[in-house]
């Protein structure tokens, strides 16, 4: 007697169509996008900006400041290796521009400002204007 096996082309038709899918990340994992953290801080005469921005090349970080906005602009740039006969099984790391914007209480002199890159940190000195300090007004 000839042995019985139940066919599902539905099943077989999944299978050949993920074959490898699975080796692959389905999604981006948590904090492996390229991001900008920041830690702002203040004394009487100046904000520190704390600015976590790694894998980026100082040439490619640009610091606008306009009145109370500061924006910060990075890129990370995709290394270009070429190796023969190797292929990438899994990647996380990002590659892009990204930025971010923020508002500072009061007006920044932008021609004191000073900024320095080491290690993956962007460190921000930005001085508060003269004459722009702020005011409580009393409600009536």
């Amino acid at each position: 007697m000839a042995n019985i096996t139940r066919y599902t082309p539905y099943e077989d038709l999944f299978n050949e169509l993920t074959r490898g899918f699975f080796v692959r990340p389905l999604g981006t994992a948590a904090g492996s996008e390229l991001q900008i953290k920041l830690d702002v801080k203040e004394d009487d005469k100046t904000y520190k900006v704390r600015a976590e921005i790694p894998g980026v090349k100082k040439e490619d970080i640009h610091v606008d400041v306009e009145g109370s906005h500061v924006s910060v602009r990075a890129e990370r740039k995709a290394d270009r290796e070429e190796k023969q006969g190797g292929q990438v099984i899994y990647s996380e790391c990002s590659y892009g521009v990204v930025s971010r914007g923020f508002e500072l209480p009061s007006d920044v002199d932008a021609q004191g400002a000073k900024a320095e890159y080491k290690d993956g940190v962007l460190n921000l000195t930005l001085p508060k204007r003269a004459g722009a300090a702020t005011r409580r007004i009393s409600v009536a």
